[in-house]
């Protein structure tokens, strides 16, 4: 945790000095659109906190005009409108599209995939983050993590799972690569924008969903149309938010703005997942006391039959794609080379 405190006092220190630096500043105006609304707690806020530390910092001299889904363009297209320049920048994670770029997707969460520590220790000491800069380049693009998610809740069922033959033929929406474990097992996945998934879940046109962690969930009310809400969220155990940021724009920026922009996401980082491992237990006891959900766990026999589809779909995307298997490669030899240290420092 020493290093979570470093960066939040950055970024309080980014605030002190640049004050003096704001009248030499030159004058910067973004548009960014996020994924989320801004009545969504704790993730509609990110965006314009973010925004309003910047222009705090900057005597106003750095304006990001936060926007709300869908204002500029559809959420999912967020993507190539912030690659080609057309919205300056946009907050969401990038696990909302594998198909575009499948190993960019292990820079937001993996299946079974690591805690806070490990994870933020594999992006900033063992080299994700300089893969993740190579790769978005090519896609004309910056990302600054930006935000943290604890574990997320695996999943909203109409009826109870009690089979891996339970799973064949459910129409589900899950999230990132998740999405083609499932698929192995016979799901028939869409990813829906947050926005889409109640309407649909309520009209019969999906059988389950996923989307984040209970706080999150109770807030769209998926427990009024599925009442069996199942975990580990093995599909999500941790989830790196990014600001994705058009790689002109950034480059146009002063470094000092630059700086600015680094340490609010850094700081913000830490605050969300304070903010969400808070918030947990009291959403889960208002889930099964109040509105009388079915908290369940998967049993051992599915969560194995999760983990082996996991592994059948990382060979399948080494095989076909250079990049996903140069980022595997990292992620996989970091973990390895951590685990004496997590057997031997945490208590199981």
């Amino acid at each position: 945790m020493k290093s979570s405190y470093f960066l939040g006092a950055l970024a309080a220190g980014a605030l002190i000095v640049s004050a003096p630096l704001a009248e030499a500043q030159e004058r910067v105006q973004w548009r960014a659109q996020s994924a989320y609304p801004a009545a969504l707690p704790q993730l509609g806020p990110i965006l314009p906190t973010v925004s309003e530390r910047v222009e705090r910092a900057t005597g106003g001299n750095f304006r990001i005009r936060a926007m709300e889904p869908g204002a500029m363009v559809p959420m999912l297209e967020s993507w190539d409108a912030i690659s080609a320049g057309s919205l300056d920048a946009g907050f969401a994670s990038l696990g909302f599209w594998p198909g575009r770029e499948p190993g960019a997707s292990f820079f937001s969460a993996v299946p079974f995939g690591p805690d806070f520590g490990e994870y933020t220790a594999w992006m900033y000491e063992g080299g994700g983050v300089e893969l993740m800069d190579e790769i978005m380049a090519e896609h004309n693009m910056k990302m600054l993590i930006c935000g943290t998610l604890s574990p997320e809740g695996a999943g909203w069922f109409r009826e109870e799972i009690t089979s891996v033959e339970d799973l064949e033929g459910l129409r589900m929406r899950i999230f990132g690569l998740g999405g083609a474990v499932m698929e192995k097992l016979g799901v028939s996945t869409q990813l829906l924008a947050p926005g889409d998934i109640y309407a649909a879940l309520d009209r019969g046109a999906l059988d389950a969903t996923e989307f984040s962690m209970p706080s999150l969930d109770l807030h769209f009310g998926f427990h009024e149309v599925a009442n069996n809400y199942y975990f580990p969220g093995w599909h999500q155990m941790v989830t790196l938010m990014q600001l994705m940021i058009n790689l002109d724009r950034w480059n146009e920026l002063s470094d000092e703005n630059q700086a600015i922009l680094e340490y609010a996401c850094h700081d913000i980082t830490v605050r969300t997942l304070a903010e969400a491992e808070a918030n947990q237990g009291p959403a889960l006891r208002e889930l099964q006391d109040e509105h009388g959900v079915a908290l369940r766990e998967w049993p051992e026999e599915i969560l194995d039959a999760y983990r082996e589809a996991w592994g059948e779909v990382v060979e399948d995307y080494k095989a076909q794609d250079e990049t996903f298997a140069r980022v595997w490669e990292s992620y996989s030899e970091f973990r390895e080379e951590y685990a004496l240290w997590r057997e031997l420092g945490y208590i199981n």
